[in-house]
């Protein structure tokens, strides 16, 4: 990445060659899940090892909880405005979890704070299709859920399109976790015609691209950015926790395919390492973008390189 971009890391928003990049915050805040419950298997003394990296951003070691951000990504490319993944949402009736259900948060606000109204939206890209990746896809207008961005074209994997319609009756480690929400979430827009499905890759422009990083869920997607002198990986949820950059071993525990997943997240870390992209996963607070290195056979952090500190 050029220097003037790293020059950048106290905006609220970035430019990486032609395209800007903001953040979008729904909440901030402890998930309700100690590191050992959301990432199992992961030692305590790791948590220790790298407690200076996560601490406090990503873990309050007072509580032992795990914090997390909701939050989109609003690009800026070739003249239209994108914006990925669409947190939990309003309103929204989540029997099996609990934090998440009926919230009532500024979301709408934060995005007109960022210029962006919901008919100013071009793209949605929906990087998987978990419960807090698709909530704002559509909102309650009386008793009927319709699309939030009337304009969009919504993205969404075919791959998990079909293993999260309830119709096709996939057991998921998520177990019940999603109910509710392809229906809620995902069949409006596509009753409303809104909805492209891809799978393999989808070129977007010629700065953003799409492309199958399964593991973490059958359809779950990495955005490429590539422009000028600069490169960016859009993550999901590949990384839930800086932890997963230094221990890329580490799964959450809501991967459906844990190898496939730890083997995606080297290989997108090993290929961020080599073309010096900016890493921006879903769900890091903080500065919310790193930029990696080779540690021996894992990662290391080389520096924070986002945006102004989300607290």
């Amino acid at each position: 990445m050029e220097q003037n971009t790293l020059e950048q890391n106290t905006r609220e928003q970035i430019a990486l060659g032609d395209v800007t990049v903001a953040r979008v915050k729904e909440y901030y805040g402890p998930v309700g899940m100690a590191p050992g419950e959301f990432f199992p298997g992961s030692p305590d003394e790791t948590w220790g090892q790298h407690r200076p990296v996560l601490e406090p951003d990503f873990w309050d070691p007072a509580t032992n909880e795990c914090n997390t951000a909701l939050q989109s990504w609003l690009l800026r490319s070739e003249g239209r405005t994108i914006l990925v993944d669409t947190g939990v949402g309003n309103h929204k009736d989540r029997p099996y979890a609990a934090g998440w259900s009926r919230l009532d948060t500024d979301y709408l606000a934060n995005l007109a704070a960022a210029g962006v109204r919901p008919e100013d939206v071009d793209i949605v890209i929906n990087t998987h299709l978990h419960i807090d990746h698709v909530g704002w896809n559509t909102y309650l207008d009386g008793r009927t859920w319709v699309p939030t961005f009337p304009n969009a074209t919504y993205l969404m994997p075919q791959r998990d399109y079909d293993f999260w319609n309830p119709a096709n009756g996939h057991e998921t480690v998520f177990g019940r976790g999603n109910q509710n929400v392809f229906e809620d979430s995902v069949v409006p827009v596509h009753q409303a015609g809104l909805v492209e499905l891809w799978d393999g890759s989808y070129q977007i422009d010629e700065n953003l691209r799409l492309e199958s990083a399964p593991g973490h869920t059958p359809g779950s997607s990495v955005l490429t950015l590539e422009s000028g002198g600069d490169r960016a990986l859009f993550v999901g949820d590949l990384i839930h926790t800086p932890l997963q950059i230094m221990e890329p071993d580490t799964n959450s525990c809501f991967c459906e395919d844990p190898a496939e997943a730890r083997a995606t997240r080297r290989k997108l870390l090993g290929r961020a390492a080599e073309s010096n992209a900016l890493v921006l996963p879903a769900h890091l607070g903080g500065h919310g973008a790193a930029e990696v290195d080779r540690d021996g056979s894992t990662f290391a952090i080389k520096q924070w390189a986002g945006f102004s500190r989300i607290a």
